[in-house]
């Protein structure tokens, strides 16, 4: 599925997580870049980057230390950029990279992919796909053996699905799809409650259509706000997929709420696809 991976390695747990989550999703002749980004000025250093402050052998260093100990392969790349971010999307876009893999933050629950700024700035605008390791996965780095995906008929999703399917093929993992029907705003005012129910239940009704339609993957639907349902369902599955808004002239990965939401809530590692350039489909 991804032949040229950019890892975000910055000797945090979050780092070494990062790593072992792009071995898992590495095929056997993808390459694999670890790319460390170090301070271009005060400005890193304030926000915090991890290592932020290394000089470039330092960070060098810390590559290599890192790889070795992962007992991992791939080339070594120290950058330096105003920001973990900005390093990471130009060095993706110098590698051709089709997939960056960060790690979460060190804050939240164990095992959710808690984003802090630094790891959400890797994502938000990235030219390819990401994918965030769940936290403490280098420890316990269990195969990825059930795949969910975000799903509403979309292109976005139906993208999303490929990709599920695709991985799944090299891992044999079972695929499982979640439609959301979401709670429009102003159904919690109780405005126009009995027109409303009759028009949930006729979403829902086309939603279940689609699940049953579903090649290769088992369907189901619920009902509520999205972000918290995927968010909930990503508890039952290994690695959650899903795509990301399809507006723009480039191919970035654009968050909407959803994805958005997850970033910081999914209980399981997450894939948000880029989106496609206008007419790729």
């Amino acid at each position: 599925m991804f032949e040229n991976i950019l890892v975000g390695v910055d000797g945090t747990p979050g780092g070494r997580d990062a790593i072992a989550f792009a071995t898992r999703l590495a095929g056997s002749q993808a390459r694999t870049a670890l790319v460390h980004v170090r301070a271009g000025g005060h400005l890193l250093r304030s926000a915090g980057g991890h290592g932020a402050g290394l000089a470039k052998d330092e960070s060098e260093e810390l590559l290599r230390r890192e790889r070795d100990s992962a007992q991992a392969t791939g080339e070594l790349v120290s950058v330096e950029a105003s920001s973990p971010g900005a390093g990471l999307h130009r060095e993706a876009e110098r590698l051709e990279a089709d997939l960056i893999v960060v790690g979460s933050s060190s804050r939240g629950l164990i095992g959710r992919a808690m984003l802090g700024d630094d790891t959400r700035g890797a994502l938000n605008g990235a030219p390819c796909a990401v994918a965030i390791a769940c936290r403490g996965y280098d420890e316990h780095p269990f195969p990825v053996a059930r795949i969910g995906v975000a799903f509403n008929g979309s292109p976005e999703s139906a993208r999303a699905l490929a990709a599920a399917k695709e991985i799944a093929s090299e891992t044999r993992a079972d695929v499982v799809a979640l439609e959301v029907v979401g709670v429009p705003s102003s159904a919690y005012a109780g405005l126009a409650a009995a027109a409303y129910g009759a028009a949930m239940e006729r979403m829902v009704a086309e939603a279940k259509e689609r699940m049953e339609e579903l090649d290769g993957a088992a369907g189901r639907v619920a009902y509520g706000v999205p972000g918290e349902e995927l968010s909930a369902f990503s508890a039952e599955v290994d690695l959650l997929i899903v795509g990301s808004r399809s507006y723009g002239p480039l191919r970035r990965l654009v968050l909407g709420s959803t994805s958005d939401y997850l970033a910081r809530h999914a209980r399981s590692s997450l894939l948000v696809l880029a989106r496609r350039p206008d007419g790729d489909d």
